[in-house]
């Protein structure tokens, strides 16, 4: 998946004991063209909180009922498509063996951390609301319990986003991606020993750095033997650098955007979240964080991990910065990792990530074909189910290549032809063999939305027209686009029409504006959080469905109370290098507060670790070396700080402040203790649950 450490350092980072700082900032405000003020006098009734007397006689459509026009798209879909072909169906039930009671899977403290019975609606046929593919997929995903692939080779699926693949070895059990969670990473494997017969762990993979895929691992070894090193854990090359690194400095930012990709607030129901493409949902348990023993560096590596033999391929780069996928020719099997799923991957996904590069992960299954595709009886991944047979194998593995290859090279084509990104997302269509092979289907990651991410790798966000080099910010635009209709009234008229002739891409489009010009006009909320919900109806692709829904429920419900996507806990925290501190914390200094000729000496007495800070020019600068860079121009004395850095984590945690720090002792400051206070209020606070449909 593309699940990241989104908020590794989130709203309880170092600068957890400062105020609030969320005012107007005198220093950095947007230039203002001739007519903006006049514009936004003329405009102020657009915020008004009640609808005009011409809108109120306009029907806001009903929520959360499917319309004619999704209906008969729906049905569309379903005649086009082999809906009814059971083979999926057929692999993703083989080898059952056993399954945990009622698909619940619960903490320490009685908590609810996953549920599979929450999903028994998908038991029945597709309705009105859910695109009949997407329902078909949630069905496949649904099916849960422990599998065997074949003697010796097992499977737990559907008690997490991801699968965890059960091998074994000559004397316990090697484990491949131990789910996102403590609990059921532990819960996975007490129903393998309870079914199976008790062996202890012996070897542990993560395939690549998506805490999915490590996450639990804290569920399956003991303190000790993470303590000793005594089971090995095997990692490719620059994973743990992925995981405590990628997306810690913009980790807010993706954690709010994340909350709407996977649904994290609209309940499992067949109006509601149904999936998530790769599996059927996020568990909500404890995420942990264990360092790997040894790493995989090259393709053609081989280890014999308990007397079973690994050979692997290094994918990095592709569906992950660093990642691999492995042949285990004692059972005749390859193992893709995320690189190839029963579904469409993201090249782009919508929280937000680096643009993954599509013709590399095509290249990379093309050589897993031509290295063991001729050897491989099975296919198993990360995710979903397994594909059997020799011909099967490579039916999928081909599909899988074709298709990244297919977003790349239409990209391209059309890129080439002067076509632009939202050209291209329109116009690419689909391979033939989409429209049999449901492996290659959008229900993760979507045509649309990958091509465009193929076209922000090669050329940037800019379609090279002028007119999109400098357009006003989105609130700016809306005012002035409504005053273009001819006021609220005219585009609430429209809206309506657009909505009756089941083009909701236009309703929501004009209703954007004009939330965005009147944010409590509850007549233009009512027909854009409709427009949204029909989008995702229809929609066949989970996350898209997801964030549509998402949306709709904020408009109709406001912010959620709490930001429920927080994955910072203490393993993390201690892993974080003491340099990515303050690369986060330069990443929130606020120009209007900071002054120039901060000098700051920071010393960590457990670790023996030195890191200076400078600000100039509103800049924040660091290094290592202990003594903070003054330019001959500022006269400063730097201030030195000393704490241990488990103070630094305690905070981070919000445990603790620095203001309690400084009162109980634990962290001492040489010069004045109000410099260091003026030196942390410089610093913003991120906001965890920041409006994104709503300005």
């Amino acid at each position: 998946m593309s699940l990241r450490i989104w908020t590794i350092l989130g709203a309880a980072l170092v600068i957890a004991a400062c105020s609030d700082n969320r005012g107007s900032d005198a220093r950095i405000q947007s230039v203002a063209v001739p007519g903006d003020q006049e514009l936004a006098q003329g405009q102020e009734h657009l915020s008004s909180s009640t609808a005009t007397s011409s809108q109120a006689a306009i029907k806001v459509p009903a929520a959360l009922v499917a319309t004619a026009a999704t209906q008969r798209a729906n049905r569309l879909v379903a005649e086009r498509l082999p809906i009814s072909d059971q083979s999926d169906f057929e692999d993703a039930r083989r080898g059952f063996l056993a399954a945990i009671e009622d698909g619940r899977i619960y903490a320490d403290d009685g908590r609810v951390v996953w549920d599979q019975s929450a999903f028994s609606f998908l038991e029945n046929d597709a309705p009105p609301t859910a695109n009949p593919s997407l329902w078909r997929q949630a069905q496949l995903n649904h099916i849960h319990g422990l599998f065997e692939v074949t003697d010796g080779l097992y499977q737990v699926r559907g008690y997490d986003l991801a699968v965890m693949t059960v091998i074994r070895g000559e004397t316990g059990w090697i484990l491949i991606d131990p789910l996102l969670t403590k609990e059921t990473a532990a819960a996975a494997l007490q129903l393998v020993n309870d079914t199976l017969g008790e062996r202890p762990v012996t070897g542990v993979l993560f395939t690549h750095g998506h805490a999915d895929h490590f996450g639990g691992a804290r569920g399956v070894l003991s303190e000790e033997q993470i303590r000793e090193g005594s089971v090995r854990i095997i990692a490719p090359e620059g994973f743990e650098e992925e995981v405590i690194a990628e997306n810690v400095i913009a980790g807010p930012a993706m954690s709010r955007r994340a909350q709407f990709q996977f649904g994290s607030y609209i309940d499992a129901s067949a109006v509601g979240k149904i999936d998530s493409g790769i599996g059927t949902a996020l568990s909500t348990g404890r995420i942990g964080f264990v360092p790997p023993t040894e790493v995989i560096s090259e393709t053609g590596q081989s280890l014999i991990v308990d007397g079973i033999e690994f050979l692997f391929v290094d994918a990095s780069g592709t569906e992950a910065p660093s990642e691999f996928m492995f042949y285990l020719p004692q059972f005749r099997a390859m193992h893709t990792a995320e690189v190839a799923v029963a579904t469409m991957h993201n090249v782009l996904t919508l929280r937000g990530a680096s643009v993954r590069d599509p013709l590399l992960w095509s290249k990379k299954i093309d050589e897993v074909i031509r290295r063991y595709g001729d050897q491989a009886d099975t296919a198993i991944a990360s995710h979903n189910w397994p594909t059997w047979g020799n011909g099967e194998v490579l039916e999928y593995l081909r599909n899988q290549r074709d298709a990244y290859r297919w977003i790349h090279d239409q990209t391209i084509r059309l890129a080439n032809r002067g076509e632009t990104m939202h050209e291209i997302a329109d116009q690419i269509g689909e391979p033939p063999f989409m429209a049999t092979d449901f492996a290659t289907r959008g229900y993760y990651g979507t045509l649309n939305h990958n091509s465009k991410a193929t076209y922000q790798r090669y050329f940037g966000w800019w379609d090279g027209n002028p007119a999109n080099l400098n357009p006003h910010p989105p609130e700016d635009q809306a005012r002035r686009m409504v005053r273009l209709a001819g006021g609220s009234d005219a585009m609430i008229a429209q809206a309506a029409d657009a909505f009756d002739e089941g083009d909701y891409r236009w309703v929501a489009t004009i209703m954007n504006h004009l939330v965005f010009a009147e944010p409590e006009n509850e007549t233009a909320k009512g027909f854009l959080a409709a427009a949204y919900e029909q989008l995702g109806f229809q929609s066949e692709s989970s996350i898209w469905r997801n964030y549509y829904l998402a949306a709709a429920h904020e408009l109709r419900h406001g912010l959620p109370s709490r930001d429920l996507v927080n994955l910072v806990n203490p393993d993390f925290v201690r892993a974080v290098p003491t340099g990515d501190y303050f690369d986060v914390l330069a990443s929130r200094v606020n120009p209007a507060r900071a002054r120039d000729g901060h000098a700051l000496d920071f010393t960590f007495t457990d670790t023996g670790e030195e890191m200076s800070v400078f600000i100039s020019n509103a800049v924040a600068a660091h290094d290592k070396s202990g003594h903070a860079p003054k330019p001959d121009h500022i006269e400063a004395t730097p201030l030195t700080i000393s704490l241990t850095r488990a103070d630094l984590d305690d905070i981070t945690l919000g445990r603790s402040t620095f203001q309690e720090k400084l009162a109980n002792g634990s962290i001492t400051v040489k010069g004045a203790q109000e410099d260091f206070g003026n030196f942390l209020s410089i610093h913003d606070q991120p906001d965890p649950l920041f409006n994104v449909v709503t300005p």
